[in-house]
């Protein structure tokens, strides 16, 4: 578990099913973030299970983000090669521009470098300017890494930024 002045990251319990389903089905997230296109609740309920188990899973990470106790969003590997791993993040939207992203990543990048890992990775698609700079607030720097991708029946231009452990 992590403390931060507002928030708590720890992983997942039952009673955050339906918070959980509102998140992966939120159309505003939908648009920022790649997330099955559930059909029906049951669907996104098989997805919490399965998220819930990595949570407690020490080869992934995956995290719920609280606020005074209510699931509000969540951080979660992409994908982990050695001791560098690719982070996506999501804050509700009732929550945005509150410094709850900026407040979260920073605690993660350290609880990472803690945990042995050099180098944290994060993308957003390049129109979500939000989540770029809470990746620049929290040191992270652009780099080379950019992929096209079709999202949603849209071509989407995705941009990654990174940060090492000095």
């Amino acid at each position: 578990m992590i403390e931060t002045l507002r928030l708590t990251l720890k992983p997942y319990s039952d009673q955050d099913q339906d918070k959980m389903i509102e998140l992966l089905t939120h159309p505003i997230i939908k648009e920022t973030i790649i997330i099955p296109d559930f059909k029906t609740k049951e669907e996104a309920a098989i997805m919490f299970e399965k998220l819930k188990d990595y949570s407690f899973d020490p080869h992934h990470y995956e995290r719920g983000i609280y606020l005074k106790g209510e699931l509000i969003g969540f951080v979660n590997d992409v994908e982990i090669n050695g001791k560098s791993i690719e982070l996506g993040y999501v804050i509700h939207p009732d929550h945005h521009h509150q410094g709850y992203a900026t407040e979260v990543l920073q605690a993660v990048i350290q609880d990472l470098f803690n945990a042995g890992y050099t180098e944290i990775i994060t993308g957003a698609f390049e129109k979500n300017r939000a989540s770029c700079r809470v990746m620049e607030k929290c040191g992270m720097q652009l780099f080379d890494r950019v992929e096209d991708m079709e999202y949603q029946g849209v071509l989407q231009r995705c941009i990654y930024y990174h940060i090492q452990k000095k």
